[in-house]
């Protein structure tokens, strides 16, 4: 929704409301009732159609945009009969045509004359929305091309590749100039030697004009050979800017002296109704009158502004006083809002005619023309040379695809695999490990040692240390009681009976060895040592099972790492780039708000503190944009939100200053969005 389409819709509820104003009707048993009812059914055919014109041109309360084709603007005009005369369209009715010089004569009822008139509003209401829609989106692209200009004059690297974007064009007006020079002169000193002799006299001539431009040429370019290039650019930039500040100067105008303005500030059309009785007679005709007198002065400024906006030399500062020259002189701007009555339907419609067969149609035309001539060049020209270069090389490049494709095959299958082989490896096993780990998947576990390893060393140092205090006790043999001591304390690390004897042994350890008693208590050490290690990494591998799925996770995020980052890149490069839009959103909002800044800080203000028509356009245009963008960004309530301070900003009547201060509420409301 842009602030066009508000206006808009604005506008048509003011008038909706208005109509709904208008006085009960009287009684029964009053004769004007009697009147009023044997003239509708009368005109009954005529008033349906009216109804449903209105109605075709009407804009829907659920459609997004309030503007409608001018197409069925235009049909309802013609459906109307109002731009033709009514007596030979209309069958069977009264003719309405006499009086002096052959003016019509409106005789038609007055609940009929109120249709024409809501008609003929309704159509000014959307050619008037229109009419600003078009300025607008055609005022916005023009500072896109200014910066292109802007960028090839601020770099001789583009300016040169400006020049050889455009050769063939200079290449060919220098041609069109070469051949109406040859003519010319072939005409002047005439040919009549015969065929050989006019070929050869052609000739001649040719090489004289070429050698003469050549030299000029040569003199032109003494002192850069992209002086002229930059030259001719620089002054489509001007004229381009000439032509936005033309538009923006329009859009003011439109704005502050048309429909908007005038709905908008005078309290005559927006007195609201006392909800008892509606509105008296004379209160609702002063107010219909006024409303009528809005309607004509607003069609005459438009055929004003579309008359002037494209005129050839026509400057930024006469174009005021050449829009208050033409609504000085037009009848329909000077009709006081009592004399509008006078004019009727069907001058209106008439006028409404114009505007949309003429006015219009030639507004376009010479601003397309314009930015023809002075806008950015078309695509075929900025990119004909690399065409140029990639159809010649062609060729060679599809020579080299024959001579390797078996190489270009193997690589495109050896991609593949590595692809299919890196997914299956490091993204779907340590997933599927992750998930047996959740699930307490035995066949999944961390484990660096057999579960049944320890138990079997320990039984087994047990045994070794109990046969050995058997077969060597230290007072006797041992009883059941002093056996199942040994093996407790063995199964806590104690190894005394086998280290008294090492010890006793190691007295002397010639005798030792050669009765082994010294031998087989080392041994005994040596599997005691072996229990002690792998008690402790039975401590090593609980503490692995305790941290397992943290494991498989740092097993996982390489490969997902990878994955992400290669989807990233390939949305982004060959995607619809949806993501990194949304992401230079913030970016284009804070531009917007530097632009509007912009505007109200360089502009000069009137006498009475507010904006001049071309600061008020410019100031709408980047609204415009403003608005889009933060569309796309801000949820729907703040977005809302926002909507109100924007609608507040544009509104000129404040003054710059309060302007200003809600750039500043703006900038600091709504930061989280905007930086």
């Amino acid at each position: 929704m842009s602030f066009v389409t508000d206006q808009v819709r604005r506008i048509d509820a003011l008038l909706d409301r208005l109509q709904l104003s208008r006085p009960t009707t009287p009684s029964a048993d009053d004769e004007e009732a009697q009147a009023v009812r044997s003239e509708l059914v009368e005109d009954r055919e005529r008033i349906v159609q009216l109804q449903f014109l209105i109605k075709l041109i009407s804009p829907p309360p659920s459609a997004k945009s309030a503007l409608v084709p001018l197409y069925l603007v235009r049909s309802a005009l013609s459906q109307s009969r109002l731009t033709q005369s009514r007596s030979i369209l209309t069958p069977g009715i009264q003719s309405r045509e006499g009086g002096e010089h052959g003016e019509a004569q409106d005789t038609s009822s007055p609940y009929e004359r109120d249709l024409e008139w809501v008609l003929m509003s309704k159509a000014t209401t959307q050619i008037y929305g229109q009419l600003l829609n078009l300025i607008l989106e055609q005022t916005i692209p023009l500072s896109y091309d200014i910066d292109y200009w802007d960028s090839v004059l601020n770099s001789y690297r583009y300016s040169a590749l400006y020049s050889i974007q455009t050769s063939p064009l200079r290449l060919w007006d220098f041609g069109q100039e070469v051949y109406r020079d040859v003519r010319q002169r072939a005409g002047v000193q005439g040919i009549t030697e015969g065929v050989e002799g006019s070929w050869r006299q052609f000739y001649a001539l040719v090489r004289d004009v070429v050698r003469e431009r050549s030299v000029e040429d040569v003199r032109r370019r003494v002192v850069s050979p992209l002086a002229r290039v930059r030259t001719e650019c620089r002054k489509k930039r001007d004229a381009l800017r000439r032509i936005r500040s033309m538009n923006a100067n329009a859009l003011g105008v439109l704005l502050g002296e048309g429909l908007s303005n005038r709905t908008m500030h005078e309290k005559g059309i927006a007195t609201p109704m006392t909800p008892e009785f509606g509105v008296s007679d004379e209160d609702f005709d002063e107010r219909r009158d006024k409303w009528r007198g809005t309607i004509v002065k607003s069609i005459a400024l438009m055929d004003a502004v579309l008359a002037n906006v494209n005129e050839e030399g026509m400057t930024v500062d006469a174009f005021d006083p050449a829009v208050g020259a033409a609504t000085d002189d037009d009848r329909f701007y000077r009709s006081s809002d009592a004399s509008i009555s006078s004019l009727g339907p069907q001058e209106v419609a008439e006028r409404l005619h114009l505007l949309l067969e003429t006015r219009l149609p030639n507004y376009q035309a010479s601003f397309e023309e314009q930015v023809k001539i002075h806008g950015r060049p078309s695509r075929l020209i900025r990119y004909w040379f690399p065409a140029t270069v990639l159809l010649l090389s062609s060729g060679t490049i599809l020579r080299i695809l024959v001579n390797r494709k078996e190489e270009i095959l193997t690589w495109v299958r050896d991609f593949g695999v590595t692809v299919r082989d890196f997914w299956a490896n490091w993204v779907v096993e340590p997933a599927r490990k992750i998930i047996g780990t959740i699930r307490h998947d035995e066949g999944s576990e961390i484990s660096i040692m057999s579960k049944r390893s320890l138990e079997g060393d320990r039984e087994s140092l047990e045994r070794m240390v109990v046969d050995f205090a058997v077969q060597h006790p230290e007072n006797g043999s041992l009883n059941e009681a002093q056996i199942a001591d040994i093996r407790s304390k063995v199964k806590e690390g104690d190894l005394t009976p086998v280290l008294k004897a090492y010890e006793k042994d190691m007295q002397s350890p010639f005798f030792g060895v050669v009765r082994g008693n010294l031998i087989r208590t080392l041994l005994i050490q040596v599997q005691k040592t072996k229990v002690d290690v792998e008690v402790a990494m039975g401590g090593v591998d609980e503490l692995l099972k305790s941290q397992e799925l943290l494991f498989g996770f740092i097993g996982l995020t390489p490969g997902l790492l990878v994955c992400i980052g290669t989807i990233r890149w390939l949305n982004s490069t060959f995607g619809n780039r949806k993501t990194t839009q949304s992401g230079r959103q913030t970016g284009k909002l804070l531009h917007g708000i530097r632009n509007i800044d912009r505007v109200l800080t360089s502009a000069i203000p009137t006498d009475f503190g507010e904006l001049m028509y071309k600061d008020q356009g410019l100031l709408l245009c980047d609204v415009h944009l403003l608005r889009q963008d933060a569309g796309k960004v801000m949820p729907k309530q703040i977005y809302r939100d926002f909507l109100e301070d924007v609608d507040e900003l544009v509104d000129v009547r404040i003054g710059v200053k309060k302007q200003q201060k809600i750039v500043k509420r703006i900038r600091w409301a709504y930061a989280k969005w905007i930086q």
